[in-house]
């Protein structure tokens, strides 16, 4: 079989196939790309972006249904093609409508914080949609590193996946960190509150900087508050008490976003 016009692929209908297992375990649990060094997506939209990034996946798996329609170069993007049957590729689905296309791609290499770089600084946001909508947003904004520290939802989860909609395959990730391992970021930390600081449409942000969003709960952590240069809060004439961490983030971002004009040369 060659959907597409690929080369070659292989067929696997058994539920005890090594890679079908390995597949269950990633779209099940949130943190086993970590021991196993790979991460799944699927469906059609996350896999066309880290196709548009450049990204080579490790296996390419194709439900049967898919496969005879599969866009031409799919299959040959993958170092290498599996076909399953439609039920045996329901049962590895973590999405409620089955995408009947999968990418397992190789884990990112480890990073460090980089100097210099605009950032976004996840402190202990549990929420997998939050951090995966913060993802969006950073990459929609011109943020190109996003930082986690331990306690937040794990960056590569199927979830915080599904959530950033292809945000991951263009920003550098470092996650697992503690606050004292940011004192090379070499940018401004700024931090928002529900009501403390300046008004954030009061002022031009620096650029680049690193915005700080914490706990959905608790907020920032007491160390990083030390080490903050400013922090601000967002006018709300409507009266509600606060806003949700990932609508935040997004009007926070966008205001860097804006500044980040006038401080173009």
């Amino acid at each position: 079989m060659t959907p597409g016009g690929a080369k070659p692929v292989t067929l696997v209908g058994s539920r005890d196939n090594s890679l079908i297992k390995q597949l269950r375990r990633l779209a099940e649990q949130s943190t086993a790309y970590r021991k196993l060094g790979q991460f799944w997506i699927e469906g059609d939209h996350l896999c066309r972006a880290a196709l548009e990034r450049k990204l080579t996946p490790s296996v390419a798996v194709f439900a049967e249904s898919f496969a005879r329609s599969a866009p031409s170069g799919w299959a040959q993007a993958a170092a290498k093609t599996v076909v399953v049957p439609d039920v045996l590729f329901d049962e590895i689905s973590g999405l409620e409508s089955a995408g009947r296309v999968g990418f397992l791609l190789d884990l990112p290499q480890p990073g460090v914080p980089r100097r210099g770089v605009a950032s976004v600084l996840l402190d202990r946001i549990q929420d997998a949609g939050n951090v995966g909508s913060i993802l969006r947003s950073a990459a929609a904004f011109g943020f190109r590193q996003v930082l986690s520290i331990k306690g937040s939802a794990a960056l590569w989860s199927p979830k915080v996946l599904r959530a950033g909609m292809g945000a991951h395959f263009g920003l550098d990730l470092v996650e697992g960190l503690e606050a004292s391992d940011l004192s090379s970021l070499d940018v401004p930390l700024i931090l928002t509150s529900s009501h403390h600081g300046e008004l954030l449409q009061d002022q031009l942000v620096p650029w680049p900087c690193c915005w700080a969003f914490g706990h959905e709960g608790q907020g920032v952590g007491k160390e990083l508050l030390s080490r903050a240069e400013r922090s601000v809060r967002i006018g709300q004439p409507g009266g509600e008490e606060s806003l949700n961490v990932a609508a935040a983030a997004a009007i926070c971002l966008h205001a860097s976003a804006i500044s980040r004009n006038f401080h173009s040369p």
